[in-house]
């Protein structure tokens, strides 16, 4: 990994692995749930434990997932964990075909996500009601620019993202931060969107 965040770079065929459902929610259950076998992440993942650990091994291949080395109180379960802080991939414009079909299987596994946020929101302490919050910016800019302004965002979170959990305060919490970067397309003018 060479990047900031601690993410998993994936070239076109870990995004294509990465493109299915049940990897999909393999990945998110053993980023929020901790180390995991087969058995216990199957009813989570809609796949029987033998399915569950086939998915298993070709998260691993592509860096995805690894063998969890933790003490699990013995047995000859296989206990896996998530590798790194996420997942990046980009749409390669010589082959789309991967990158989009693994942002289309993200946002169907992620429908309903802010509904679901929305709906439990009420229960948040103030302090956390008080700093969320959701941002819909129109700017025009080149694409060097927006690529600088990434680097910029990805500055500011490093620190947050690759602090080791033993230095985080007490009162630290996950917080999902969702980063959409929309290019309009030409025929997306300003007639139709209004101006900015």
């Amino acid at each position: 990994m060479t990047n900031r965040l601690d993410d998993v770079e994936l070239d076109a065929r870990g995004a294509r692995a990465l493109a299915h459902p049940v990897r999909l929610a393999i990945l998110a259950r053993l980023r929020s749930g901790g180390p995991s076998t087969a058995s216990r992440l199957a009813p989570h993942v809609g796949a029987s434990p033998s399915v569950t650990s086939w998915h298993l091994r070709h998260l691993a291949e592509h860096g995805l997932v690894e063998d969890d080395p933790g003490d699990h109180g013995g047995g000859r379960s296989r206990w896996w964990r998530a590798v790194g802080a996420g997942f990046r991939f980009q749409v390669d414009p010589a082959d789309p075909g991967p990158g989009l079909a693994l942002s289309d299987a993200i946002e169907a596994s992620e429908a309903g996500l802010v509904e679901r946020w929305r709906s439990s929101r009420a229960r948040l302490p103030q302090e956390w009601l008080a700093v969320s919050g959701r941002y819909n910016t129109r700017i025009r800019a080149t694409p060097e620019e927006i690529a600088a302004l990434d680097d910029a965002i990805e500055a500011l979170l490093a620190p947050l993202a690759t602090r080791p959990a033993s230095e985080r305060p007490a009162d630290a919490r996950p917080v999902r931060i969702l980063r959409y970067t929309m290019p309009e397309a030409a025929d997306d003018d300003d007639d139709q969107h209004g101006s900015d």
